[in-house]
């Protein structure tokens, strides 16, 4: 995709590839987003004929918890006629979103791909696969581990009251779980991807494995806050979503040990001359 350019703006790359305009970008951006959308109907389509099944098993670890609370035979409702046909499209929605994960993460790399040098466009294949892993892993992580454990402390808080007079009985609006439930999962899937963006940051040559670890303390505070908005306001799911980005944070500062660029040496001299000079 050549195109005449300003040079003094968009210099080339090592290669001699030219660069793109401004426009250029902007329009190479319209057409991947859409063709990630049209790569998303085939999954949309598929969910919608399972539905039912998809329902049932999106509902599975709130029936699980329901039942071993001994709260009765597990009950969602719906007030409002187009209710259920509006979790079906959420259901189709996510499902296709997920089905299509590898097309979208390839569509992501497509669009990136012209700003890197030619032996960087080579982790193609890699990045499109660990993204559509972590990201596909991340909603199973939350939808069989956080749930569970999650749907349990916060219904085991229903029950009768210490006057025993009354008794606080959980109702479960379909709309609301749905919105709950998709939520949460898109929640897992995206933060799991945070091990890619590191890894490739770093093979790209933008950061090295000193700077990861040295910003591994901030990071820790970055997951707890994206834990605290992200989880139910119970520190058991907090914990649930704080450690898997930590371990998965310094994780990625291991790859970025063995395969990542080398620290220049005086790396803390050479920030403080620049430092001092800035001053």
């Amino acid at each position: 995709m050549a195109a005449s350019v300003d040079k003094a703006t968009a210099p080339a790359s090592e290669e001699g590839d030219q660069p793109m305009t401004v426009l250029q970008h902007f329009g190479e951006l319209r057409s991947r987003l859409i063709k990630a959308l049209l790569g998303t109907i085939p999954g949309i389509w598929l969910a919608w004929a399972y539905k039912e099944y998809l329902l049932d098993f999106l509902l599975a670890p709130l029936a699980q918890a329901w039942r071993k609370l001994g709260l009765g035979e597990p009950t969602v409702h719906f007030s409002n006629p187009v209710d259920l046909f509006v979790a079906y499209m959420k259901i189709a929605g996510i499902c296709g979103l997920l089905a299509s994960s590898p097309w979208i993460f390839y569509q992501v790399w497509a669009f990136i791909a012209p700003g890197l040098y030619k032996r960087e466009r080579f982790y193609a294949v890699p990045f499109v696969l660990a993204s559509t892993i972590f990201f596909a892993g991340g909603a199973f992580f939350g939808y069989a581990v956080v749930f569970p454990a999650g749907f349990e402390t916060l219904l085991s808080l229903s029950g009768m009251l210490p006057s025993a007079t009354i008794r606080v009985q959980p109702t479960i609006m379909l709309d609301e779980y749905m919105t709950f439930a998709t939520r949460m999962l898109l929640a897992f899937g995206v933060v799991f991807e945070v091990p890619v963006v590191v890894t490739f940051l770093a093979l790209a040559g933008l950061v090295n494995w000193k700077q990861l670890l040295a910003f591994g303390r901030w990071w820790v505070v970055i997951a707890s806050i994206i834990a605290a908005i992200l989880t139910p306001p119970d520190v058991g799911s907090q914990m649930m979503m704080l450690v898997p980005l930590v371990v998965l944070y310094f994780l990625s500062v291991g790859i970025a040990f063995f395969f990542g660029p080398t620290p220049p040496p005086k790396v803390a001299a050479d920030e403080a001359e620049v430092g001092t000079k800035a001053g």
